[in-house]
């Protein structure tokens, strides 16, 4: 009987023991913990896109009774000096900034500053009314050589390393117009030049895209209202220079307004991982 007792014991241990050692072999470790993209940090970068816009070009003087004109010529020469220039070209230049990341939301302040390439011109004439068929022109330059922008931006991530984003801020940019005046009636001329530091304002969307090592690419598209710079003049001066008219002011405006498309790569400084499982 004792040795009955003891063979289904060891039967029973032995099974135990295969049961456990099985166990033992099913066992997994806890996956690796990878890191996860964080968008805190400052960056730098480069960009290069498109503009297309347009400016309000605008000459005006006004009737007195010691002056030059007819008063029918003073709406005339309004009417003809209300033009518009268009402009296109290629952009590009630099950009820094800094995020910060607060669970699925980037914060951040972005600046940049690229060569503008805006520039347009535009001409017109028409017939005096009372003194046909001497005629005017007023001939109109616009140009602004650089913008420079500072925006705070605002985004959600669709994915960890994917943010969309608005944008808008303040822009600047140095603006220049040149306008022109004569006439066949007594070879009567005047002109005027605006060189204004404009401080205007730009809004916008983009989205960017980080693929390792602190590098991202973005597209982004920017409208950009500079709003109107005015100047005036007094030196209108009539038949072939001899007689000057400072009664006839004159008042010359440019409004220019543009919209940006461009396509950038940023670099990333530092800032936190943090881990995921």
């Amino acid at each position: 009987m004792k040795k009955f007792l003891l063979a289904v014991a060891s039967v029973v241990l032995g099974s135990a023991s295969v049961h456990a050692a099985d166990l033992a072999a099913q066992y997994t470790k806890a996956p690796v913990m990878a890191p996860a993209y964080n968008w805190t940090g400052f960056y730098v970068g480069g960009n290069v896109g498109g503009q297309w816009g347009s400016a309000d070009l605008n000459t005006s003087t006004v009737w007195t009774p010691a002056g030059y004109f007819a008063t029918s010529s003073v709406p005339a020469i309004g009417t003809v000096g209300a033009q518009g220039a268009n402009s296109s070209s290629v952009t590009g230049g630099f950009t820094a900034g800094y995020n910060w990341q607060v669970n699925h939301a980037v914060l951040g302040l972005e600046g940049d500053i690229n060569y503008f390439g805006f520039k347009g011109s535009a001409s017109g004439s028409a017939v005096y009314p009372c003194c046909a068929p001497t005629a005017f022109t007023v001939s109109s330059q616009v140009s602004a050589d650089w913008l420079a922008t500072i925006r705070g931006r605002i985004g959600f991530l669709a994915a960890p390393t994917w943010l969309l984003y608005a944008t808008g801020g303040a822009a600047i940019a140095e603006v220049k117009g040149n306008f022109n005046f004569t006439d066949t009636f007594s070879a009567a001329t005047e002109s005027a030049a605006i060189r204004d530091t404009r401080v205007g304002w730009t809004a916008g969307v983009g989205t960017e895209y980080a693929f390792g090592g602190g590098w991202s690419l973005k597209a982004e598209y920017l409208y950009v209202d500079l709003g109107r710079s005015t100047a005036t003049s007094t030196n209108l001066v009539t038949f072939a220079g001899t007689a000057p008219s400072p009664s006839n002011v004159y008042t010359h405006s440019v409004d220019l307004k543009s919209n940006i498309v461009r396509v950038g790569v940023n670099y990333k400084f530092g800032g936190p991982v943090v881990a995921r499982y």
